[in-house]
């Protein structure tokens, strides 16, 4: 679990509700602006396959990460 919170570490900051959606708003920022910056590189023809795959990955790291802030508010993870 610690290996977990080393690579989410805003997941595991949320006492109150108003964490948690702060939390999950960054999150979502975050995939937004990456997803769509990811996207603009994936248009260069030889990396365009490269930085496609980063952006899948990418936004799964945030969907994690807004799984895992949720399942720690609700302290279902220990």
């Amino acid at each position: 679990m610690d290996m977990v919170k080393k690579i989410f570490p805003f997941s595991f900051k949320s006492k109150e509700v108003k964490d948690l959606v702060i939390n999950i708003v960054i999150y979502l920022v975050a995939s937004i602006v990456g997803g769509w910056l990811l996207g603009l590189l994936g248009g260069i023809p030889l990396l365009g396959v490269i930085f496609d795959l980063i952006g899948s990955l990418f936004g799964l790291y945030c969907l994690v990460g807004i799984v895992l802030a949720v399942l720690d508010f609700l302290k279902i993870l220990k």
